[in-house]
């Protein structure tokens, strides 16, 4: 089996590691493989150094595609995608999440009637506003094969009429299959918890004490294009004790910038880190504050306190359980009071269930596709 693997931002590095790790381990010789990175994320802290650390083969083919607006960014990774697909004409392409990359390669692959693998499909925030719920949904109504991380997201698909044996008139297989294998991220985050041996050597970077900074990112274009909302954020960021470990994405450190925004004292700006270092930070911070989808799962597994940055989430059942608080909300009149409910949480016994599978996501993954 030919697969052609389409890649371009942190997120996908980080899930396809461990499918590789298991192709080469137990399928190498039933399986071939290529992967295509458009480009989506160019910088060396939000790219090379996932390739490096977490032994990715380095990639067969790099669009370069960089930044740009969504339809500029789309228009030149569709081109790229498509002219790679059809010079090497792979059995299957396998997308991952949500990104501008993922859709891209599945509009390509799915125009030259090659079947389409979605990893991580049904995942849905009924936000349309979110560039990334429109890549979801239109990558799960156009591919073949759907491997859902959670009951909750076959559950969508099957709302949406995209579930097994349903034939649709026009797709490049006579049926689609949906499977829920698990959340392909614990393979590879368990990976990483049972080979650290560099937590001091990480912490001792910054100016912080296990257990008492939060671990805070902010990257999405609803906080970052929106300086009212930047600067709530901020706000809340300077209404709190606790010291605060800010991982900046370019496009944050740009709005800095751009805007002369005073960061508040009790913040540290830093750049981006590699996997590792990244899991380190999150398991010995006392909370998290994101607006990424990954990390919101990683403080789950971590069984860390979040607050999401966000108005909604995909990963609902992190809520539910009370794992997780959406800032952005009506329940709460401020973010700091969404910010005073979790520390509430803090001495309480949350349920904790395996909600996203225990392991071996990626070995489920490989079977199915191989049978």
């Amino acid at each position: 089996m030919e697969l052609l693997f389409v890649v371009g931002a942190r997120p996908q590095f980080i899930k396809i590691a461990p499918i590789l790790r298991t192709i080469k381990k137990n399928y190498s010789e039933k399986i071939d493989f290529k992967i295509l990175h458009t480009g989506q994320h160019y910088d060396k802290n939000m790219s090379d150094v996932f390739f490096d650390e977490l032994k990715i083969s380095k990639p067969d083919k790099n669009l370069k595609v960089g930044s740009g607006s969504h339809t500029v960014q789309m228009s030149k990774m569709l081109e790229g995608c498509e002219n790679y697909i059809s010079k090497i004409k792979p059995d299957k392409v396998i997308v991952f999440g949500d990104t501008n990359s993922t859709l891209a390669g599945t509009l390509a692959a799915s125009n030259l009637k090659i079947p389409v693998v979605h990893i991580e499909a049904g995942l849905r925030s009924f936000n349309m506003s979110m560039p990334e719920e429109k890549n979801r949904i239109l990558t799960d109504h156009l591919s073949s094969y759907l491997f859902c991380p959670t009951d909750k997201a076959v559950d969508n698909l099957k709302r949406e009429g995209i579930y097994n044996k349903k034939k649709l008139k026009g797709m490049d297989n006579e049926q689609i299959i949906v499977i829920k294998c698990g959340d392909i991220m614990i393979d590879m985050i368990r990976l990483i918890l049972k080979d650290i041996n560099n937590t001091d050597i990480i912490i001792k970077n910054y100016p912080i004490d296990k257990n008492k900074y939060i671990l805070a990112t902010i990257h999405r274009e609803s906080n970052t294009d929106n300086i009212f909302r930047f600067k709530k954020i901020l706000n809340l960021f300077n209404q709190i004790e606790e010291k605060i470990l800010l991982l900046a994405h370019p496009r944050t450190k740009k709005i800095i910038n751009e805007y002369n925004i005073k960061i508040p004292n009790n913040v540290l700006v830093k750049k981006p880190v590699g996997y590792e270092a990244m899991v380190i930070l999150e398991k010995n911070s006392k909370y998290i504050f994101t607006d990424s989808g990954g990390i919101q799962k990683e403080a789950y597994f971590l069984k860390k306190l979040c607050l999401t940055l966000r108005d909604e989430t995909e990963w609902q059942e992190t809520v539910d359980l009370g794992w997780n608080i959406i800032g952005f909300n009506d329940k709460y009149n401020t973010l700091l009071d969404a910010y005073k409910e979790l520390k509430k949480r803090e001495n309480k016994k949350l349920n904790h269930p395996e909600i996203y599978g225990k392991i071996n996501s990626s070995k489920k993954i490989i079977e199915a596709l191989l049978n």
